[in-house]
């Protein structure tokens, strides 16, 4: 039994996790990279289309902040395919309380030509120093300083809750796998 009441938000978010992780990935496995659920989010190091800094509190709504990491929004099909995916889901996150971003190495050049040639409803940010990528742990090893795409992430994505800890991660080794929107939009549709 706990007897002191500030644990049982953090233990509560620890037992979602564990389910929500078991069953919304069952068959999609996920690399141990980033920082663990129950740690305080690394601070974000990006800007925004307009070149503004941004935050975590700037882009956290009542429940939380979705953050999409993703490779490239100028030469990765498999990024450009699952950003245009997010779009169709980030209104449906925002209905539930969630703030949503989405973020890469990318300049903001080309991150603001990508969100207006597809509309998107939701913040491209640029991490052009890979400040943000390397804090949070997920710098894909296998580029190093001086490769063209030295600075890209994992794909995956983190949802930090309102309180500014990590509440789910979820990050693929390739290319090709991706987060299911429709699985992560399932659960936490269940959250009250």
């Amino acid at each position: 039994m706990v007897h002191n009441k500030k644990y049982i938000p953090v233990i509560v978010t620890l037992l979602f996790s564990m389910l929500f992780i078991n069953s919304a990935f069952a068959k999609q496995t996920s690399i141990n990279v980033g920082p663990k659920v129950g740690d305080k989010a690394p601070a974000l190091t990006v800007t925004d289309a307009k070149k503004s800094v941004v935050n975590i509190a700037d882009l956290t709504a009542e429940k939380g902040l979705i953050i999409l990491f993703f490779r490239s929004a100028d030469w990765c099909p498999f990024c450009k395919r699952h950003l245009i995916e997010f779009n169709e889901y980030a209104d449906k996150f925002k209905a539930l309380g969630y703030g949503v971003a989405a973020i890469s190495y990318d300049s903001t050049d080309i991150l603001n030509g990508f969100s207006k040639a597809h509309q998107l409803t939701y913040p491209l940010l640029s991490d052009q120093a890979a400040a943000t990528v390397k804090a949070y742990g997920i710098l894909n090893k296998d580029y190093q300083m001086g490769d063209d795409n030295y600075g890209i992430p994992y794909p995956g994505v983190v949802i930090i809750n309102p309180a500014g800890t990590i509440f789910h991660k979820y990050f693929f080794e390739g290319y090709r796998k991706r987060v299911k929107f429709i699985d992560l939009y399932q659960q936490l549709s269940t959250i009250k």
